[in-house]
C-alpha cells in the first residue's frame, strides 16, 4: 500500500473521531459528563431506579468534644486519729456505708482506764466544791478557797472530756455516706495516724474534669448539658451539667478546664473512668438531607428533586454538616422529595423508577 494511500486513511480516520467527538458534546442529551450525577448511561429511555426521602425539619446540636476523667464528689483516705494496734475492721471492700458508720476499732484499754481516772476526778473535784459552798454560807472558809475549789473542778472536767475524746478516736468512723475500698492493712496491724486503713468515695455523683478549647471560654456556661459515654458501657448515656468553670486559661494548651457532674444513683461509674463527652452549646430545627444526595460542581451544590416522576436539577445552599447528613439553608422546603441514593445514572429532566412504596424522612 503506497504511503499516499496509507495517509489519506489516517485522515479518514482521524475525521471521523472528531465529528462524533463534536456530535457526543453539541448534540448528547443535556447533562452531565458521563459517570457523574445528571448523567444517564443507560440506553436511551430507560428510568434509573433510585430511592427518594422527603425533606424534614431535624434538630441540629452545636456541641463540644473532649474527653475527661471521673472522679468522686467527695473522697477520702481513711486514717486512725491515734496510735494504736487495729482490733477490729467494720467494713468489707465495695460496700456502700452511712456516715458515722464505724470502719475500724484500735485498742482501747488504756484509753477506757484513763476515762474512770478522769470522771473519779471529776466527782471528787464537784463534791469538793459543793462542801466548800455549804461551808461559805457560813463564813467557814474564804473566797480564795473556794475559787480554787471551782479551777479545780474545771480542771477535772476538762480532763474529763480529753479522756473521753482519746476513748472516741479509738473508733474509725466514715465522715460521709460513700463506697469503701480495698482493706489496706489486718487486724493486729500496728498503725498511727499516717496508716491509711481505706479509702471513702461518695459516687451518688461523679465529676468530670475536661479541656475546652479556649475559643469556646465566652460560650461555655454552668447551665450547659452534658452528655458523656464510656467504652465500659457502649449502650449507656451519662448525662449531666457543668458546675464549675476555670477562671484562668493555660498558656501552654491554649484551653481551659471545666467540671461537670453526672449523676451516678447505682453507682455504675467508678472514680477514675476514662469517658468521651459532648458539651450542648445550642439546640435549632434545621432542614436535614442524607449526605449521599448531595453531589457538588465546582463550588456549588445540588440535589435531585422527583416531581411527576421525573428528576430536577436543583442548586442548594448547605450549612452544618454531621455523620451522615448536611443541613440545608436555601434551596429546599420541608416536604420537597430528593433523591437519596441512585445519582449516578440520573439526568435533569429524565424520568426515573422509584425504588420502595413510600419516601422516607430526612434525618
Amino acid at each position: 500500500m503506497s504511503f499516499f494511500r496509507q495517509l489519506l486513511i489516517l485522515i479518514v480516520v482521524v475525521a471521523l473521531g472528531a465529528g462524533g467527538y463534536y456530535a457526543w458534546q453539541h448534540y448528547a442529551p443535556a447533562g452531565e459528563p458521563a459517570g457523574t450525577p445528571g448523567t444517564g448511561t443507560g440506553p436511551a429511555g430507560s428510568a434509573p431506579p433510585v430511592r427518594i426521602v422527603t425533606v424534614a425539619p431535624a434538630t441540629l446540636v452545636d456541641s463540644i468534644e473532649a474527653v475527661g476523667t471521673t472522679r468522686a464528689r467527695q473522697s477520702v483516705e481513711i486514717v486512725p486519729l491515734a496510735n494504736g494496734t487495729l482490733v477490729e475492721i467494720g467494713f468489707a471492700p465495695g460496700a456502700r456505708i452511712a456516715a458515722g458508720a464505724v470502719l475500724a476499732r484500735l485498742d482501747d484499754d488504756i484509753e477506757r482506764a484513763d476515762l474512770r481516772e478522769a470522771e473519779a476526778k471529776a466527782v471528787e473535784a464537784d463534791r469538793a466544791l459543793e462542801r466548800s459552798r455549804a461551808l461559805r454560807s457560813k463564813n467557814t472558809v474564804s473566797d480564795a478557797t473556794l475559787e480554787q475549789l471551782v479551777a479545780a473542778a474545771a480542771v477535772a472536767e476538762a480532763e474529763l472530756e480529753r479522756a473521753r475524746r482519746r476513748l472516741a478516736d479509738r473508733a474509725v468512723l466514715a465522715p460521709f455516706d460513700g463506697t469503701v475500698g480495698l482493706k489496706r492493712v489486718d487486724i493486729g496491724a500496728r498503725v498511727t495516724s499516717t496508716t491509711v486503713l481505706t479509702t471513702l468515695d461518695d459516687l451518688g455523683q461523679v465529676e468530670i474534669e475536661f479541656a475546652v478549647p479556649e475559643i469556646f471560654f465566652g460560650r461555655v456556661g454552668a447551665d450547659h448539658r452534658v452528655i458523656a459515654d464510656a467504652a465500659a458501657f457502649p449502650d449507656r448515656v451519662f448525662a449531666g451539667a457543668i458546675t464549675s468553670i476555670d477562671s484562668r486559661v493555660d498558656a501552654a494548651s491554649r484551653a481551659f478546664k471545666v467540671r461537670a457532674t453526672l449523676p451516678n444513683d447505682d453507682a455504675a461509674l467508678p472514680a477514675g473512668m476514662f469517658m468521651h463527652i459532648r458539651v450542648v452549646l445550642a439546640e435549632r430545627q434545621a432542614l436535614t438531607v442524607p449526605e449521599a444526595a448531595i453531589f457538588v460542581e465546582g463550588t456549588n451544590s445540588f440535589v435531585f428533586t422527583i416531581a411527576d416522576g421525573k428528576a430536577m436539577k436543583r442548586p442548594v445552599v448547605t450549612g452544618t454538616r454531621r455523620p451522615g447528613i448536611v443541613e440545608i439553608v436555601e434551596g429546599l422546603v420541608a416536604g420537597d422529595v430528593i433523591v437519596s441514593s441512585g445519582l449516578q445514572r440520573v439526568r435533569d429532566g429524565a424520568p426515573v423508577r422509584i425504588l420502595g412504596d413510600k419516601p422516607a424522612a430526612a434525618a
